[in-house]
């Protein structure tokens, strides 16, 4: 599927067949850390999320924690810690030490280690998906899906040997030949959001090291337990001690990536403070920078569109994920007739259930109480300013045990204008906004007056409407009867506009030619050794007649 969002009834059936046996024991990974854990002393308390430098989980040095919570309870379930500057250096050392040799190690070689990371992800899918659940609060059936999208990334970076192949032209001139080569830049750093635990450090770490670079990663500090679990599966398949560091922090740990002159390029996925900042302080400091940043995404509904499916697809799409998806429809412009679709689409909504992610529920929380807290200070900002309230999601109903989580239901603001707050601010909650457009040409208007350009679809069951909005439409990346058209990793994730900075995309060729650098070769291997004599003139390859 190339979108993230299934149908509110294949989903239903998903989640019935995972949770048949709700007994299911802990992972051996997950198991593995915690009697490691308990073996140094920490079973009593929060578990401590370890750094991998050099090749070895360590626990940091450092005097300054962060409590991870679980956002549908609030409890602590472990810490994580703010590298402290030593060990941050440390990690780049190591980085740029393992370069030497790896940049050297043939790209099979390469490539079988992604081959065997890939086995074992699929191997320990559930039990990555199980932290998800506890660290970032999706469901489980989601979590899934987050690993699973990363995965696809991983299996796609196996067909690295072709991705990075060169070019050549024969015979530029007599006996002389040209040719391009890839090689890699050196170290590379991933700084990730916390929406994406897995999938997007999959799209930054296995293609960078595929193509011959080390890696230093900063998974979020709110939920990196994730990451730290793909970290172990990739020293499992074998990744020389180096190639794949991870360190964690804040601030402090961001400003480090962007400063220290021998990474040379950072990759980035986050809000737009954080990206802007990254990539203005990044190049300044010569490094390649690649920054997918905040969204307003637009699905347009036409009247002839085939209403069930698209009704759908839009609370799918909206609501799914608690709304923290960069590429989620949080904003739905209704052309005509359509808008009168809105209140089915509200009492579809309204039956979605709300609680823990191993729980038989549709939605999980949001990932902390102050993010809970912004999302309702939009919502009533929204109908402060005049928007109409359809459906109201705040004090929701939830499953026993979970009333502490950071639950907001979904809502619905219908009559929305462009110059109100919930509109001109990347809401990441479960909030849909309605808008309506005499026609086509309005709809596309709005959005492209909108300036992010992350994602949009279009709901119609008409061709030529379909190729106008695709032509005409300023957005990186464009479904039709698709709402969330993230693409597979055989093409690359475009995001445009003021939803991305930087030189080139995520994954796919762009993936390569960010993670590389071109060489280009001029050969002259002639038989005839005599010389032609000294030429002061510039090089002329061949001339007109």
């Amino acid at each position: 599927s190339l979108c993230f969002s299934v149908s509110i009834r294949l989903c239903s059936t998903r989640i019935h067949t995972m949770f048949a046996s709700r007994a299911i024991s802990q992972t051996r990974a997950i198991a593995a850390s915690r009697n490691a854990e308990a073996q140094r002393g920490y079973a009593s308390g929060p578990r401590k999320t370890e750094l991998l430098i050099d090749g070895k989980f360590v626990q940091s040095k450092t005097d300054k924690w962060i409590d991870i919570h679980n956002p549908a309870t609030n409890e602590v379930v472990s810490v994580v810690p703010e590298a402290t500057q030593a060990e941050m250096n440390a990690a780049v050392a190591s980085a740029s030490k393992a370069f030497k040799t790896w940049k050297e190690t043939p790209i099979s070689t390469r490539v079988r280690t992604m081959f065997k990371l890939q086995q074992l992800i699929v191997n320990n899918l559930d039990d990555i998906a199980k932290n998800i659940v506890e660290e970032q609060g999706k469901t489980f059936a989601d979590a899934k899906g987050d690993v699973f999208r990363g995965l696809e990334v991983v299996e796609h970076t196996c067909s690295a040997g072709s991705l990075a192949m060169g070019e050549t032209v024969e015979n530029v001139s007599k006996n002389m030949d040209t040719y391009s080569i890839r090689q890699p830049l050196g170290v590379s750093a991933g700084i990730c959001p916390f929406n994406f635990p897995a999938m997007i450090p999959l799209w930054m770490f296995p293609l960078a090291i595929a193509c011959g670079n080390t890696f230093v990663l900063k998974p979020s500090e709110r939920d990196p337990g994730a990451a730290m679990m793909l970290a172990k599966l990739a020293q499992e398949a074998g990744l020389p001690d180096g190639v794949l560091n991870v360190i964690h922090g804040a601030r402090d740990c961001v400003n480090f990536i962007c400063d220290h002159p021998d990474i040379r390029t950072i990759s980035f996925v986050g809000g737009d403070a954080a990206g802007r900042h990254i990539h203005e302080r990044g190049t300044k400091n010569g490094k390649r920078v690649q920054s997918n940043m905040a969204a307003k995404n637009h699905a347009t509904v036409m009247p002839d569109a085939d209403k069930d499916r698209t009704i759908d697809q839009l609370v799918g799409a909206a609501f799914g994920a608690s709304g923290q998806r960069c590429m989620a429809i949080s904003a739905a412009v209704f052309v005509g007739e359509a808008q009168k679709w809105i209140p089915e689409i509200a009492a579809k909504a309204k039956n979605l259930k709300l609680g823990g992610g191993m729980e038989k529920v549709d939605i999980g929380p949001l990932i902390s109480p102050v993010s809970k807290s912004r999302v309702e200070k939009l919502i009533q900002s929204g109908v402060d300013q005049g928007a109409k309230l359809v459906l109201d999601g705040r004090n929701p109903k939830v499953f026993a045990g979970f009333e502490k989580g950071n639950f907001v239901g979904p809502t619905i603001l219908a009559d929305v204008k462009n110059n109100m707050d919930v509109y001109n601010e990347e809401i990441f909650g479960p909030v849909l906004i309605c808008l309506n457009a005499d026609n086509i040409d309005e709809a596309i208007r709005i959005i492209n007056e909108n300036p992010y350009g992350n994602g949009t679809a279009i709901f119609t069951n008409s061709g030529a409407m379909a190729r106008k909005y695709q032509h005409e439409i300023d957005v990186g990346q464009v479904g039709i009867n698709v709402p969330i058209p993230v693409p597979l990793p055989m093409f690359s994730f475009t995001g445009s506009r003021r939803s991305f900075m930087g030189s080139t995309h995520f994954y796919g060729k762009m993936g390569v030619d960010f993670f590389t650098q071109t060489k280009t070769i001029t050969a002259n291997w002639n038989p005839d050794s005599a010389s032609i004599g000294v030429q002061t003139s510039m090089p002329i390859l061949g001339q007109h007649k």
